[in-house]
């Protein structure tokens, strides 16, 4: 194209996203409308230039610009035949993306790798293969939020997203009870408005976050006709956090503590303590877990010392870890 080319009014090049479909910017349409020619430039989808048609060459699309009303649809306003109409005087036409945009991406590289002539490990995979891979990036992201580790939050909260995108795609498949990811997230919404009424709908009401939590539970019992309190609970978490949330279904039903757990058992004393804790407003697992934490700590400080005296920590006895724990000086005792 010639560096002096001067457009026609109304001339312009409009920035779109493929990933969003046959969507322009609002700001396009009346130059749209008055435009003599249309064109999507060769990178677009495939849809978009069969709809609009293929620019003619640079010089000809320059010709037609500098004697009548033309737009380039573009996916990219860096192109040079964009850069030129831009120069001769075209209006630069674009939209931001609306925040959630690149879940569209994750969501095309999910049905790539699914798909035929994708990946074969992905492809062999279903709901049960999958359940303990979300097992362990829910603990590789819970570890992230406790260490402080920005970089890892982010890239773990990607690998729990892969997960759930993992499963929808998995249960579109389906041949008897399919749903896909949009199901799943229209099930969400819905869901989030449906039990947050002082939000969505015309209730005036302003809770603070324990009577909105309760209100919540309430919706949702409401909601899925449960029959008893406990309904819905997974019996498959860990066992301390298990407790820790049948005694908070009890305590908001008015069942009294002491008809809880709390025997003799390794197990009843268990839940008595998960009990006890959580009626004091604390979470035993997270509790637990800070304590477990604390301890292996402990002992890789432990490991350091012997090393650095000297000893191979295999072959310590129970006296020198005990020494060694208690953060006894270099100095510990050899009993070979």
């Amino acid at each position: 194209m010639n560096g002096e080319l001067q457009v026609a009014e109304g001339s312009a090049v409009v920035v779109v996203d493929d990933r969003l479909g046959d969507v322009v910017p609002a700001a396009a349409v009346p130059v749209l409308r008055s435009a003599t020619a249309v064109y999507a430039e060769p990178g677009l989808a495939a849809a978009t230039r069969e709809a609009l048609g293929a620019p003619p060459p640079p010089d000809d699309l320059a010709a037609r610009a500098a004697r009548e009303p033309v737009v380039l649809v573009v996916g990219e306003a860096d192109l040079p035949e964009a850069q030129a109409l831009v120069r001769g005087g075209a209006r630069l036409i674009g939209a931001e993306p609306p925040a959630g945009v690149e879940l569209l991406d994750a969501v095309t590289v999910m049905d790539r790798l699914r798909s035929p002539g994708g990946c074969p490990w992905d492809a062999q995979q279903d709901h049960d293969s999958l359940r303990k891979y979300l097992v362990e990036e829910t603990y590789e992201l819970l570890d992230a939020i406790e260490h402080r580790d920005r970089e890892a939050l982010r890239e773990e909260l990607g690998d729990v997203l892969l997960q759930v995108l993992f499963h929808a795609r998995v249960a579109a498949e389906d041949g008897t009870d399919p749903f896909d990811v949009d199901e799943v997230a229209a099930g969400l919404v819905s869901k989030l408005v449906s039990r947050h009424p002082n939000v969505f709908a015309d209730d005036g009401a302003v809770l603070d976050a324990e009577s909105q939590h309760a209100r919540w539970e309430e919706l949702k019992q409401r909601e899925k006709q449960r029959e008893s309190i406990v309904d819905g609970v997974a019996l498959g978490q860990p066992a301390v956090a298990l407790a820790a949330k049948l005694v908070q279904r009890a305590q908001r039903a008015g069942v009294p503590a002491d008809v809880y757990p709390d025997g003799d058992s390794a197990g009843e004393a268990l839940f008595g303590t998960a009990a006890r804790a959580r009626l004091a407003g604390a979470d035993p697992e997270d509790e637990l877990r800070s304590v477990a934490v604390g301890f292996a700590e402990r002992i890789r400080a432990a490991e350091r010392r012997a090393r650095e005296s000297g000893l191979e920590p295999a072959r310590l006895s129970a006296e020198q870890w005990r020494e060694l724990i208690s953060g006894s000086p270099a100095g510990v005792r050899s009993e070979t």
